[in-house]
C-alpha cells in the first residue's frame, strides 16, 4: 500500500496540478461533475462555461489533446447507444438530413455527449495528475473507511495482474497456432477466462495468507496524509463555488 504504483492513466509531469494535494483534487472533481450532472441540458451558456473551466485545466496540467482523444474510446458505447434516442424516440419529430428524428432525443442525445463528455475529461484530469498511492491518501484524509481505500489499491494492482496473465495466454494460444475465426472461438476463450478466474482466486487466497502472517489483523496501516496549503482549497472553493453559481443561475433561467 504504500509503494508507488503508477496507473495507466497517469502522466508523470511537474505541472501545478500535479503537485496540488489529491483530497482538494478529488473535492474539486466530485463538487464540478455534480453542477454538471444537475445543469438543464438548454442551458447551453453553462457547458460552454464548463467546457472552458476543463480546457483550462487541461492546459493547467499540461496534458496534449491526443493523449485524452486515444482513451475517449471509452465513451463509444455510450454515445452508440445515445444516437438510438433520435431514432427511436416518440413526441414531435423534425428531419436532419432527410431522417426523421424525434426532437426529445436529439435533447437525450446531446445532454448525454455533453455531460459524459465533461465527466470523462474531469477524470481524465485528475487520474493523469495523481498517482494512486496519493488518490488513496486523499480518499483516507476525507476520512473515506479504511477497508474501502485497501479495496480499491489491491484492485487497482490486481487488474493490471489479470489483464498481463490474459495477454500471456492469448499469445500462448496464437504461438501454437490457433487464431479465432468464428463463434466457435469464444468456447476457447470462455475456459481461458475460466482459467484466469481460479488462478486470481488461488493468488489471491496466497497473498491472504501472507498478510496474516506478517500479522494482518483486518485494517491496512493508514496511509501518511500530507497537509494542505490554504490556499489550494481556497482555489477548490473557487472552482467549485463557481460552477455551483452557474448550475444554479441555469436551473433558475430554466
Amino acid at each position: 500500500m504504500s509503494g508507488s504504483h503508477a496507473h495507466a492513466l497517469y502522466r508523470h509531469g511537474h505541472s501545478p496540478l500535479h503537485h496540488v494535494a489529491s483530497q482538494v483534487k478529488i473535492v474539486g472533481a466530485f463538487g464540478f461533475v455534480i453542477a454538471v450532472v444537475l445543469t438543464p441540458r438548454t442551458a447551453f451558456w453553462a457547458f460552454a462555461f464548463y467546457a472552458a473551466v476543463v480546457l483550462g485545466l487541461v492546459v493547467l496540467a499540461h496534458i496534449p489533446p491526443a493523449y485524452i482523444a486515444r482513451r475517449a474510446v471509452v465513451l463509444a458505447p455510450f454515445l452508440l447507444v445515445a444516437l438510438l434516442f433520435p431514432l427511436v424516440g416518440s413526441g414531435e419529430r423534425i428531419d436532419v438530413l432527410g431522417m426523421s428524428m424525434s426532437v426529445d432525443g436529439l435533447w437525450d442525445l446531446w445532454n448525454i455527449a455533453a455531460k459524459a463528455g465533461l465527466g470523462f475529461a474531469t477524470a481524465v484530469v485528475l487520474a493523469s495528475t495523481t498517482e494512486i498511492t496519493d488518490l488513496l491518501r486523499g480518499l483516507e484524509a476525507l476520512h473515506m473507511p479504511r477497508i474501502v481505500t485497501a479495496i480499491i489499491g489491491f484492485a487497482v494492482r490486481y487488474i493490471d495482474i489479470v489483464a498481463a496473465d490474459f495477454t500471456r495466454m492469448r499469445i500462448a494460444l496464437s504461438s501454437r497456432g490457433y487464431h479465432a475465426r468464428s463463434v466457435r472461438a469464444w468456447a476457447m476463450y470462455a475456459r481461458t477466462i475460466g482459467t484466469m478466474f481460479m488462478r486470481t482466486y488461488e493468488r489471491g487466497e496466497r497473498v491472504y495468507l501472507a498478510m496474516l502472517s506478517r500479522v494482518y489483523t483486518g485494517t491496512m496501516p493508514a496511509l501518511v496524509v500530507k497537509t494542505v496549503p490554504g490556499v489550494q482549497w481556497v482555489a477548490a472553493i473557487v472552482l467549485v463555488g463557481s460552477t455551483m453559481a452557474v448550475m444554479a443561475m441555469s436551473r433558475t433561467v430554466a
